[in-house]
């Protein structure tokens, strides 16, 4: 009798966790559907202002060389995928503001939470959409950005300078005359280093290897900095080394700046190679280990952002407008991007570790949404 009873208490128990989970899925679903659908409308919104100023921002360049309407409207395109992955924690913060202040203004999640839905299993259903997010930056970021980012520059720089020129780990290419110019590091001020120049004469033999340690480039001039310079002749091979020379070249250092490596569009794996060659050959890393742990941080942050929305929604009143919260999400969001930026350069100048630099405003943000989250009712 005692058994019997107790498969039937067991059957009805599965008879009504099933309905429960399914409406739980259900719940699941039309929440992810929600805060999606609105952060990829902030998103397009996004993108439009955004693409519309670097358009007008490429005009500028328009009819020099072969930089025609066609390849300014093509470099704009090019350049949406990093728009897309500098764009979307601010998208999430907004989207996932209007989507849940809307459930709210419809009494949807009142409705929930009375049906027995605990706190926690609500944030559960919004950071699902939060986990998608991450994911989708992480592809954005590792696989179309660097690939879109690259083949921008090097199709801007070729329409304007119309000058053969590659970049790859190994640093920035350029063709000059008969010479061939490998710069690794491009710095601010028009100040370059780790320079190599191979010469070659006509039957393209290599005549003149040199190597600069640093250069600059003023008055129309380029200055190269602690060099050694190697000859192969007929007679062998001499080597000869100075303290500075000027070096005659059409070598634009504009250019450069189109097509030089940009850390912030290089991939995990590209990043962590450049970090690596660096301090095997004892150069200074921490700009590129920032631009690593920037890459780890995004995505985070982009989660981070719609963790931080539950709170401001559930701690709100339902009368909030729609402005006010586009308005709330886009000064949070800008504050953490202006904030984010200072940090690394603050890093860098107080030598701060490019970890802490980089993820610290997103693991504050994240502290902050779990105090907000846990006293929100």
């Amino acid at each position: 009798m005692l058994s019997r009873l107790t498969a039937q208490s067991a059957a009805g128990h599965a008879h009504h966790t099933f309905p429960a989970m399914a409406r739980m899925r259900i719940f699941d679903r039309y929440v992810g559907r929600t805060v999606i659908g609105a952060t990829l409308t902030v998103l397009v919104v996004l993108l439009a202002i955004f693409s519309f100023f670097a358009f007008i921002d490429e005009l500028e360049d328009l009819g020099r060389g072969n930089y025609g309407l066609g390849k300014v409207v093509l470099v704009v395109l090019l350049s949406l995928p990093g728009l897309v992955y500098e764009l979307f924690p601010i998208a999430a913060l907004i989207g996932a503001l209007l989507g849940l202040g809307t459930m709210m203004e419809r009494n949807e999640i009142a409705v929930v939470r009375c049906a027995g839905v605990s706190k926690l299993r609500v944030i559960g259903s919004v950071m699902k959409a939060g986990v998608l997010f991450m994911i989708a930056a992480v592809v954005v970021g590792e696989l179309v950005f660097p690939l879109a980012e690259r083949e921008a520059r090097q199709l801007r720089s070729a329409a304007i300078a119309d000058r053969v020129s590659s970049t790859s780990e190994h640093g920035f290419w350029a063709r000059d005359g008969k010479s061939y110019v490998n710069i690794r590091e491009v710095l601010p001020g028009e100040r370059f280093r780790d320079i190599s120049i191979f010469e070659f004469d006509e039957e393209r033999r290599l005549r003149q290897a040199t190597h600069a340690e640093s250069a600059v480039y003023a008055d129309g001039r380029w200055l190269l900095e602690d060099i050694g310079q190697t000859r192969f002749g007929a007679d062998g091979v001499s080597r000869t080394e100075r303290s500075q020379a000027n070096w005659d070249s059409v070598l634009d250092p504009g250019i450069i700046g189109m097509v030089a490596l940009n850390p912030e569009a290089l991939s995990l794996l590209e990043l962590s190679r450049y970090v690596r060659f660096a301090r095997e050959n004892g150069q200074n890393a921490q700009r590129w280990e920032y631009a690593m742990w920037v890459k780890l941080g995004y995505p985070l942050a982009t989660a981070v952002m719609v963790y931080l929305a539950i709170p401001l929604v559930l701690r709100g009143s339902r009368s909030v407008s729609m402005g006010r919260r586009i308005l709330i999400g886009a000064v949070i969001g800008l504050g953490f991007h202006v904030v984010n930026q200072a940090s690394g350069h603050l890093g860098v100048v107080l030598g701060i570790p490019a970890a802490a630099s980089a993820l610290g405003p997103t693991l504050i943000l994240l502290a902050l949404g779990t105090v907000m989250n846990y006293r929100a009712r």
